[in-house]
């Protein structure tokens, strides 16, 4: 939210003008959700990532846990609603939340997975995605 929002709509309520008050709070919301969603996108690829390098090369270290942890924990933060009594993002909509992040995940793994031997069209082929996609799913 910007100053020169909240200015808008301190005038528009002065003045009167719900209507117009309305879509200032309507387009704030808008944005607030947007962002919402794209740090939830943010930490879901983190974890995908993890996830990736942990099925490609057959380890889990222990920083790749907490981290793992971490965005699990980030997750559940972001994705209840300040009312605490729904989600920006419902059961029904993980999956396709999920296959579109780890196409995201599995370019910016490939820079990490075995010191960077593989390239993204590489891995890509070499990665299970739905056992990935499962995994996360699962936490």
């Amino acid at each position: 939210m910007t100053t020169e929002e909240l200015i808008d709509l301190r005038t528009c309520i002065m003045e009167g003008r719900n209507q117009d008050a309305l879509a200032i709070i309507d387009e704030l919301d808008a944005m607030s959700k947007k962002d919402t969603l794209f740090k939830i996108d943010s930490y879901l690829t983190v974890m995908l990532i993890h996830l990736i390098k942990n099925q490609v090369e057959g380890r889990l270290t222990n920083s790749w846990a907490v981290s793992i942890r971490a965005s699990i924990r980030k997750i559940q933060v972001l994705n209840l609603r300040p009312n605490k009594t729904s989600y920006y993002i419902k059961e029904n909509e993980w999956d396709e939340m999920l296959e579109n992040a780890i196409e995201l995940a599995i370019d910016n793994a490939s820079v990490e997975v075995e010191n960077g031997v593989y390239s993204p069209f590489q891995l890509d082929e070499m990665v299970d995605k739905n056992s990935v996609i499962t995994t996360a799913k699962s936490f």
